[in-house]
């Protein structure tokens, strides 16, 4: 009974006695001892609000400002646009150490291009140097600018509004390069900088309204997979190169 009367204490129920017996007179449930826990206030963080899509004009404005392309460079990388999604990198437009009046534009980054963050690397940046040495030039020696500065999810083609917000800073490369020839690569390439479709008439020449000569020819990694298209590609070069000559 002793047993059974610590246990029932030890449990928080206080026994009152009566003179005779022991009996349940009254049985009262006290409250277990407050503990002074510290109340751990948590600091409430705001939800980050969304980036506001930007629209074509203020990319455009904000494309006009750089004077130099260091400065054009930075710009690009604050360009913090919702589409850019999943991009690795910011693919920067490269200027020529020597310039000898040649720009290249080509289509979306590669895969490679995302992981390294330059434009023409891998295999496809291997061949590139071997067509340019063909005809006498080097990378050094010519201007490259993607025509979208991150690559787009699995590779997918670029959408109007991603090409519409991203031209802007492609044009005022062009403008502080002021290049004599540019050679496209790839069929999205052609059809934004000359209007060409590429299917049907690679390696056509097109004079922009600045007097600016646009070659149009395949990608390198597209070269890669169709390796019969080397030929077509090196008659262009050669136009190329013998253009340069003349002008």
């Amino acid at each position: 009974m002793q047993d059974l009367i610590k246990d029932l204490l030890l449990s928080g129920v206080r026994w009152e006695l009566s003179n005779d017996t022991i009996g349940f007179s009254e049985m009262i449930s006290h409250k277990a001892p407050e503990v002074n826990r510290t109340r751990t206030i948590s600091t409430v963080v705001p939800p980050i609000a969304p980036i506001v899509p930007m629209s074509i004009d203020t990319a455009t404005a904000m494309a006009l400002r750089p004077t130099t392309i260091d400065s054009l460079q930075r710009m690009i990388l604050e360009f913090n646009h919702p589409l850019r999604g999943g991009a690795s990198n910011v693919v920067l437009p490269v200027a020529a150490n020597n310039p000898n009046g040649v720009m290249i534009i080509t289509d979306i980054p590669s895969s490679d291009d995302d992981a390294c963050g330059q434009i023409l690397s891998g295999r496809a940046g291997d061949l590139m140097d071997k067509m340019l040495g063909a005809i006498e030039m080097s990378r050094d020696s010519v201007s490259v600018s993607p025509l979208l500065f991150w690559r787009t999810p699995g590779g997918r083609t670029p959408s109007r509004l991603e090409l519409d917000l991203s031209r802007p800073f492609v044009n005022r490369f062009i403008e502080l390069m002021e290049p004599r020839v540019i050679i496209t690569l790839g069929t999205v390439a052609a059809m934004e900088i000359a209007g060409v479709d590429l299917i049907h008439n690679h390696g056509a020449e097109t004079v922009l309204p600045n007097n600016v000569h646009v070659f149009s020819i395949y990608h390198p990694n597209y070269i890669i997979l169709k390796p019969d298209t080397k030929r077509d590609v090196w008659t262009c070069l050669q136009n190329v190169q013998n253009l340069l000559k003349n002008l």
